[in-house]
């Protein structure tokens, strides 16, 4: 079995693009003659995804609390595309950025295109074809994706929209300038471009030691989080403005907060903060991986406030702001009996892994990280009753429309 190795990072006098310090990371293989050095934000554009395929642990499997979660969320959806002005033009495009590889993305696209096709219908215009983007990093499994799509549109009842694939980070230019017509994106933008780099530093006072996730962590290694999410959030939206036609509708949801307190990520806290975070220190403990491999790792997810993202949206000040609110999403576990610890245990364990378990299996091999999820599912099973008490995700909605 070909196996990844991470090694300790070493503080490299380099800067990027944006002139900040930076850490590298050397990843070798046993296969491979040479090791490859590569910044942060670089080695995660090329990993990173949710976990593919069909099997147990794969994001299609474990996305039913999501997708219940976009069902109760889809009339403020509806509500946003119906205060759009419709375009009078031949095509009409959309985009889904963070689509992953399950079947939510797809009931979100006929959600739009469905509720646009009743718009035209109603005011009587030419119905235009409908351009719908799936997109995501080069890592996603976008032929999971698409084998899910229904036959051409040729075909009777089926889709009613022209689709294609868009690999790349949307914390950049993707698209074409004055492009797109509506933009849409869930469960995503929680996900940042990189881990802070002083996160990851034993030479600064943000270093997160002994910990892989900022949950009852220090003040300094949260606020380093929370500006890493302003500054990805700011690109992300100016990004999207140089795309977007004017009047185009964006509609946001991500995992929020409702704490001020970055420190408290809520229900992502009890998800990469608890027993995520105790079965790597299982690990380090018994001596099956290294403390400082353990600590240059870090889940690079940040919970938001709704002030936190108004904030950035009117610093950008390319969009408009018709609603950004927060809303209970309720847990994300969705099993057969709720009595049963097991397999709530397992439920847990899996959602955990079929979001971050690429970036894991990255870091210490396939191996270790079977054994690291197995560890966390026992420790899982013993607390399960408090699970299904204080499991519950709150997501931030944004309704925008660009100038």
């Amino acid at each position: 079995m070909r196996r990844i190795q991470l090694i300790k990072p070493e503080c490299s006098t380099n800067r990027n693009s944006n002139g900040n310090t930076g850490l590298k990371m050397a990843m070798e293989s046993p296969t491979a003659l040479n090791s490859v050095c590569e910044t942060q934000p670089t080695k995660l554009e090329r990993v990173f995804c949710m976990q593919g395929g069909n099997g147990d642990t794969s994001y299609a499997k474990n996305s039913q609390g999501q997708a219940k979660h976009l069902q109760s969320l889809r009339p403020l959806l509806e509500e946003a595309l119906n205060n759009m002005d419709l375009p009078a033009s031949e095509t009409l495009t959309i985009v889904d950025l963070g689509c992953s590889s399950g079947q939510n993305t797809l009931v979100i696209a006929n959600v739009i295109v469905n509720c646009l096709m009743n718009k035209y219908k109603l005011a009587s215009l030419n119905m235009p074809d409908f351009q719908v983007f799936f997109s995501d990093l080069p890592s996603n499994d976008f032929n999971t994706l698409f084998q899910l799509l229904p036959v051409p549109m040729e075909v009777p009842a089926s889709r009613t929209y022209y689709a294609a694939g868009v690999p790349g980070s949307f914390y950049k230019r993707l698209f074409p300038r004055n492009t797109l017509n509506v933009v849409h994106s869930s469960f995503s933008l929680h996900w940042l471009s990189q881990v802070p780099d002083v996160v990851l530093d034993p030479n600064s006072s943000a270093w997160n030691k002994g910990r892989v996730f900022i949950h009852s962590g220090s003040n300094e290694t949260a606020n380093a989080y929370r500006l890493q999410f302003k500054s990805d959030f700011e690109d992300f939206l100016r990004a999207r403005s140089e795309e977007m036609k004017s009047g185009g509708c964006m509609f946001l949801v991500c995992l929020g907060r409702t704490f001020q307190d970055p420190t408290n990520q809520g229900g992502g806290g009890i998800l990469f903060g608890t027993h995520f975070e105790h079965a790597w220190n299982d690990l380090v403990e018994e001596g099956m991986v290294e403390a400082e491999r353990r600590d240059s790792f870090n889940v690079p997810f940040f919970a938001p406030t709704v002030a936190e993202v108004r904030e950035v949206v009117e610093k950008e000040s390319s969009f408009t702001v018709n609603k950004v609110d927060v809303f209970k999403g309720g847990s994300p576990l969705v099993v057969e009996s709720a009595e049963n610890n097991e397999e709530l245990a397992r439920a847990f364990t899996n959602q955990c892994r079929s979001v971050c378990g690429v970036l894991v299996d990255n870091h210490i091999g396939k191996d270790l990280s079977t054994e690291l999820f197995s560890r966390m599912e026992k420790r899982a099973t013993e607390h399960a009753r408090a699970l299904v008490h204080d499991l519950q995700f709150f997501h931030v909605v944004a309704a925008l429309t660009r100038m």
